[in-house]
């Protein structure tokens, strides 16, 4: 029978965590700081490309 490789598990889990720890940060930071100013940026990329 094979051995379950918990070092693996825990690392997998921990990457999971940090990763949702950081996309958590990402949404904090974008609701202090309005992304209207980068959405308009855009829109005049898309206007000037026509």
């Amino acid at each position: 029978m094979v051995q379950p490789n918990f070092q693996f598990e825990k690392r997998q889990k921990e990457l999971a965590k940090k990763k949702k720890k950081e996309e958590k940060k990402q949404r904090k930071l974008e609701d202090k700081a309005p992304s209207s100013s980068d959405q308009s940026g855009h829109v005049n990329d898309e206007s000037s490309s026509t």
